[in-house]
């Protein structure tokens, strides 16, 4: 309870017992003058009731008099103290202060505001935004927590020279109905530049790997080290300019550390140690060394940034090598890969990934196949190959895929009667009631989850297994168990033959899967014509020693006359650009979702034209615009597509450019192509 509460409450009896014998008193004498006078009692009661009135006011009047009084003076103390030594600290303060209405408006400034940040005009009247490089409201969204600014050169306040930063801080009151600011700047230049420093020194690890030495060398393996040695220097001399280290920790391998504030530099020269490299030649051959690296710019633990700076490593070999990829929080960003991937000539890796599937799938309740959406033969085929993978390990196989796919038909009619293939194919709907807790997701011919027939089902699933022969374009949300990437095959085909000639028995694949495959080889080479390699007849012979016949996987090619026709319409509406690009545009704002594979035929066409060293179709399926690029190994298509979020190889690459028109997506192409041209410095 309070203490003046206590204070009134005994001050109330006290003054009731002072009136009560006041009256007593009155009431004695009256009753005396009563008896030795004339005087009626009557008048003496009212007498006495009318002093006792009085004093009763008196004693009122006094009480609220001194309550006044008392308050009075408190509040006035509170003012004058408070006030004053409010107002004393805020103008002492070694921080510039000032105050503002809710508009910005400044009502009143601090001495240190004044004097020492070279104040020379009155600032009473100008708004907070014409001072510094903020507004009030940006100001008060921070609040306590403060944001960074700079006083304005033709505030009055700073000069030109003046590079001071301040973090400002709003604090609200009111006043008489009205709601006042006053800002606090800190000044956080001392604080800023030695985060910087912190920044820019800090180290930066990188991982650097020759690609192609093993295949260079392995005719002349005393060349081996010379190589090393010259790749070593080419970095090392690199390293020296900006005082970061090299170390050489594998035949092929090095390790390089810098401070970050140079990754800037190499970042703008578009790292021309790939060029430099580029230049070492091994022996008599004619192919260029190449390197490959994995720069992390991130942010924690030695350790975090290590296992980052691999998995950038990574994603450059799954790219084809030749090439920089810097790993940035949530991004990559990718230099080089200027030449086209050379194909291994060994199987180990191979036969070790070939027995970790078998081992995965055997493993698993059931398996769920799928590729890419819009499947052509080469998905098609490596879906069935996992199907008799599975059939080998006596799993259960289904495999993701639109039946309805007009592209597909060849194949959904070889097999329609066929009791093996009967309840395998599933949609999408279908797929989802297929998960258990032991099932096996492999996804084929495709390696971003986002283009797979079923992106949800992929990312329901906890086990994944991804097989691909494109570059890969992006990082994988939840890590598969088996990511075999393979830039230098021909196709998804090539790699899952060398997988079953290694695993099931010789004579034992069906002839209508190995017409699947040999098909699926053929339409990524162009019949045998472009990326092709040893590896890629060793498949082809696996087949036709396993009984395809190769006029029957043409036939799969066979087309209707309407599709003639939708491949003709891109020829008739063709534009050279920088006289070596040919660009074929189907205008039809509806095409059926043949027409994809129609434009992929168009562009391979095209190349047959004198003069022109890439090619370029565009049709419009849906709401997306759908880009097919080849070229005739001069110009990477595969970059230029990566800018309009496509993919693929050096020469043969695609992409899809959703929720805009087919002049919108020319606009874009024709960009993508120019930015191209300038970074490379290409030559017509």
């Amino acid at each position: 309870m309070p203490e003046n509460y206590k204070k009134t409450k005994r001050r109330v009896p006290v003054a009731t017992i002072v009136c009560a014998a006041f009256a007593v008193i009155v009431l004695g004498i009256s009753a005396i003058l009563m008896m030795e006078t004339e005087i009626s009692p009557a008048k003496i009661i009212y007498g006495a009731l009318g002093i006792y009135l009085f004093f009763l006011l008196w004693v009122a009047v006094i009480s609220i008099i001194r309550n006044r009084m008392t308050k009075g003076n408190l509040a006035d103390i509170k003012t004058s103290v408070f006030g004053t030594i409010s107002f004393g600290f805020v103008q002492s303060l070694h921080m510039p202060v000032l105050i503002c209405d809710e508009k910005g408006k400044i009502i009143w400034y601090n001495e240190i505001l004044l004097a020492g940040y070279k104040s020379h005009g009155v600032l009473c009247g100008k708004y907070i935004d014409a001072i510094c490089n903020a507004t009030i409201e940006a100001i008060i969204q921070k609040g306590e927590e403060g944001m960074e600014v700079s006083f304005l050169p033709d505030s009055g306040i700073a000069d030109e020279q003046n590079d001071i930063v301040f973090c400002a801080r709003s604090y609200q009151s009111s006043s008489k109905n009205k709601i006042y600011y006053t800002i606090i700047f800190e000044d956080v230049t001392e604080i800023k530049n030695l985060n910087q420093r912190l920044m820019n020194e800090d180290p930066i690890i990188a991982y650097a790997m020759i690609d192609n030495l093993d295949e260079l060398t392995q005719y002349v393996q005393e060349l081996y080290s010379d190589t090393t040695r010259d790749v070593e220097n080419i970095l090392r001399r690199s390293m020296e300019k900006v005082g970061g280290i090299v170390r050489n920790y594998g035949h092929n391998k090095f390790l390089l550390v810098f401070e970050a504030e140079h990754l800037a530099t190499f970042e703008k020269d578009r790292f021309s140690v790939l060029d430099e490299v580029r230049e070492i030649r091994v022996g008599a051959t004619a192919l260029p060394v190449t390197l490959s690296m994995g720069i992390a710019k991130i942010k924690g633990s030695l350790y975090e940034k290590e296992r980052a700076t691999q998995s950038a490593l990574d994603m450059a070999l799954q790219r084809g090598g030749d090439q920089v990829v810097v790993k940035s929080p949530g991004k990559f960003d990718f230099y080089g890969g200027k030449t086209k991937t050379v194909q291994k000539q060994d199987k180990v890796r191979a036969r070790v990934i070939a027995n970790e599937l078998l081992a995965l799938i055997s493993s698993a309740d059931n398996v769920i196949v799928m590729g890419h959406k819009y499947p052509d033969f080469d998905a098609f085929a490596s879906c069935i190959a996992i199907l008799r993978l599975a059939k080998f390990c006596g799993v259960k196989a289904f495999i993701v895929c639109d039946k309805t796919t007009k592209a597909l038909a060849p194949c959904f009619r070889k097999i329609s009667g066929n009791p093996e293939y009967e309840n395998v194919f599933v949609d999408k709907t279908e797929a989802q009631d297929l998960i258990r807790s032991g099932t096996l997701a492999v996804v084929v011919d495709v390696n971003n989850i986002d283009y797979c027939e079923a992106p949800d089902v992929v990312n329901t699933v906890s086990d994944i297994v991804v097989i691909d022969h494109h570059r890969k374009t992006a990082e994988f949300k939840i890590q598969p168990k088996i990511s075999y990437i393979e830039p230098s095959a021909s196709s998804a085909s090539e790699l899952l033959c060398e997988f079953l000639e290694q695993i099931i028995p010789l004579k034992t694949l069906p002839k209508i899967e190995a017409d699947f495959l040999l098909a699926g080889i053929f339409l990524d080479t162009k019949n045998f014509t472009h990326n092709t390699g040893t590896r890629t007849f060793s498949s082809a012979m696996y087949l036709r020693g396993e009984g395809a016949n190769p006029l029957d996987a043409k036939a799969f090619f066979n087309m209707e006359l309407e599709d003639f026709r939708s491949e003709a319409s891109f020829e008739t509406n063709v534009t050279i650009h920088k006289a070596s690009i040919a660009l074929a545009v189907n205008r039809n704002e509806d095409n059926p979702p043949i027409a994809r594979v129609n434009a992929s035929r168009a562009a391979d066409r095209l190349l047959n034209v004198s003069g022109v060293k890439a090619s370029f179709a565009l049709c419009r399926i849906g709401d997306s615009v759908h880009i097919s690029a080849r070229s005739q190994g001069k110009i990477n298509v595969q970059l230029i597509l990566e800018k309009l979020g496509g993919g693929g190889h050096f020469d043969s690459a695609g992409a899809q450019v959703k929720n805009t028109t087919i002049t919108g997506a020319e606009k874009l192409l024709y960009s993508a192509i120019d930015e191209y041209f300038v970074e490379n410095h290409y030559v017509i």
